[in-house]
């Protein structure tokens, strides 16, 4: 590994694309929220906005104003005119790991991790409440076919079981039908003691929400004036943004889900508890910390960001 992250793949998947990157111009001073997927994402966009325009009442829905640079539903042309018309510092939602970035000092990179149980759980409800016909019109405005996603069990540890061994990419060896949240949180965790790249955690978020926001706008070098606090982590709270959900849920200028409140479903930790079954939970205890490391893992469940930090960022 050298000092800094190199791009060493392509990620292509039925609705993002890592190769856009190639077609944006990025700018000194972007904050690029890189967390896997329903860990956090959208908190962390949330927070970030917030530091950076210092009102509860963003300027635009944050779908708008920070919308998913990989994803296929808008042109490369629409999201570079969208991101090119901000002259504040940008917050630029992707789901690309690292190791499909093209790294730059100048930027600062914020990543969300969150149990890995409860990202699963929580993407079986994401999963019900896309709304597949309206991705398929905005795929096919871009000229483009949705494929549509892999079979699965109706069960839901058969999907936990087949999501723990199958991998969409071909260095991945889990995440299916998505990718890896594993790999994904490891390819930024490999380089975590670099000055520009930023660990949260959806526990901690949970635990301590203004703990943990104060820090960030220390990180990216954002000073709020002490009496705007208040307003900006209400803002943050889970309730908040659910209760606005037209405003504060990602892509729902798509029209994406059937329900914008219902992608703020429970926001709630240990979900997995009661779901996922004895057996599976026992394979993947013995399945994630052989292959990447009890370090990263035990993080990820637990959150705290004292773990793999030995300068106590």
């Amino acid at each position: 590994m050298g000092a800094n992250p190199t791009r060493d793949h392509v990620y292509q998947h039925p609705f993002f694309d890592s190769t856009r990157w190639n077609e944006f111009e990025q700018r000194p001073g972007d904050i690029v929220v890189c967390t896997s997927y329903k860990a956090g994402t959208t908190w962390t966009q949330m927070i970030c906005a917030l530091l950076v325009h210092q009102t509860p009442e963003l300027p635009r829905p944050l779908a708008e104003l920070s919308p998913w640079l990989d994803l296929r539903l808008a042109s490369m042309a629409d999201i570079n005119a969208n991101y090119g018309s901000q002259e504040h510092r940008r917050v630029i939602k992707t789901h690309t790991p690292l190791d499909g970035l093209s790294y730059r000092e100048d930027v600062s990179y914020v990543f969300c991790g969150r149990d890995p149980r409860d990202v699963f759980l929580s993407m079986q409800n994401h999963m019900g409440n896309m709304n597949i016909e309206k991705i398929g019109q905005a795929m096919a405005a871009q000229g483009l076919q949705a494929t549509p996603p892999p079979p699965l069990p109706d069960d839901v540890n058969e999907r936990f079981h087949l999501w723990m061994q199958s991998g969409t990419f071909d260095w991945e060896e889990d995440g299916l039908p998505f990718w890896s949240h594993f790999r994904h949180a490891q390819t930024y965790w490999a380089f975590r003691n670099l000055g520009n790249i930023h660990f949260l955690h959806y526990a901690d978020l949970k635990a301590d929400l203004e703990g943990q926001m104060r820090p960030i706008a220390d990180l990216l070098d954002i000073a709020v004036p002490e009496d705007k606090w208040p307003a900006l982590v209400k803002a943050a709270t889970f309730e908040d943004m659910q209760a606005n959900a037209d405003r504060t849920a990602p892509d729902a200028n798509f029209n994406l889900w059937h329900s914008n409140k219902n992608f703020f479903n429970k926001g709630e930790n240990r979900q997995w508890e009661g779901v996922l079954s004895a057996e599976n939970l026992q394979i993947y205890k013995g399945t994630f910390r052989q292959r990447y490391g009890a370090e990263i893992v035990d993080w990820l469940e637990r959150g705290s960001l004292e773990v793999g930090y030995p300068d106590g960022r």
